[in-house]
Order: C-alpha cells, then sequence, then structure tokens
C-alpha cells in the first residue's frame, strides 16, 4: 500500500461488493475500512466504486471511516458543538460555500500543523506562529457564527479594540483572497 497512486498515475480502484467487502484491484486482494484508513494516513489516492453500479462510493466509504474512527471509542476528534453546527448547516443557504471553506481551512491548518505544534512545545505563547494558529482559529469561529446566524453579525467591543464587525471585514477579505487562489489553481 506503500504507493500513492498506480503506475499509470490513476488513483486505486477499489471495488465495494454487495457483501460489504472491499476489494482493492491494484494488489488483488480484499481490504477493510481499517485498511482504507491507513491508505489515507498514507495519502494514498484511491476511487471506491459499488462492483454492482460502478457508482462512485468514495465519499459515502470516507464518511463511514469517520464514523467508525469517531465510535471507536478513543479520542473523538469532532466535537459535539461542531457536529451540531455542521448539521445546522444543511440547507442553509450558504451550504454551496461551506466544502470549499472546509477544504481550505484544513489544508492551511495542514500546512501549518507542524509550525504550529513547534511553537506551543517550545512555550512561545506570543511567537507570530501561535498569532497565526490564533487567527486561523478566530476566522474559522467567525465565519462559523456567521454562516450559522445567516450573515447577521452585531458589533461587539474587543481587547484590542476592533469591532466582532471589523474582523469579520477582514476575514471576508482573507476569504475572497483565498477563494481566488483556490479558483486559480483549480485552472
Amino acid at each position: 500500500m506503500g504507493r500513492a497512486k498506480r503506475d499509470d498515475g490513476q488513483p486505486i480502484t477499489i471495488k465495494k461488493y454487495a457483501n460489504r467487502r472491499l476489494y482493492n484491484t491494484d494488489s488483488s486482494s480484499y481490504i477493510t475500512l481499517e485498511d482504507l484508513a491507513g491508505m489515507v494516513r498514507d495519502d494514498v489516492e484511491f476511487q471506491v466504486l459499488d462492483a454492482k453500479s460502478g457508482d462512485d462510493i468514495t465519499h459515502s466509504i470516507l464518511t463511514q471511516i469517520i464514523m467508525d474512527e469517531e465510535a471507536s471509542g478513543g479520542e473523538q476528534m469532532l466535537p459535539v458543538n461542531f457536529l451540531r453546527q455542521l448539521i445546522g448547516m444543511y440547507g442553509n443557504s450558504m451550504q454551496a460555500l461551506m466544502p470549499s471553506y472546509l477544504e481550505a481551512s484544513m489544508q492551511n491548518f495542514r500546512q501549518n500543523q507542524a509550525k504550529i505544534r513547534e511553537a506551543f512545545e517550545k512555550g512561545i505563547s506570543n511567537s507570530p506562529l501561535a498569532k497565526l494558529h490564533e487567527t486561523n482559529m478566530a476566522m474559522m469561529r467567525a465565519a462559523a457564527d456567521t454562516l450559522l446566524s445567516g450573515g447577521q453579525v452585531k458589533p461587539t467591543a474587543r481587547d484590542d479594540g476592533a469591532t466582532d464587525k471589523e474582523e469579520l471585514a477582514a476575514l471576508r477579505e482573507q476569504m475572497a483572497q483565498m477563494q481566488k487562489k483556490l479558483d486559480e489553481l483549480g485552472k
């Protein structure tokens, strides 16, 4: 399972049969959801197809892996409040924005993860990296609050003298810049 893609550059095809078994066509072997989770962690690209219909069911399989990870009895990653907010976004007028926002946020987090961990391990809470993390978290909270409130924001004073409304305007500008960069990358 060490290869990121097949030799022809295509993602590995996994077939899911009616008996719920998963078959890796690249290695010609049956695998488990746990094996797929390992492939994700190893950055192995794959696509899961329903063996009978040929439909792409990768999304539902990845969702099932998350459900299994959350229910495994170990430490849960997704807080209840986040799950409630996420569920609340379904059917919301801002729902279409969420996938690209969450993807950009996760990509930004992954890019800065090692730097953030190093800064906190050294106990440098006033370092630029700690402030970057703090800003990223504030941006995510503000965006989620705005999306859930239907775009209505009440200005409140902050410690630094700025209001939430001013901060939100700055965050919107950052989001617009990120969206522009994502659009450019997508071309």
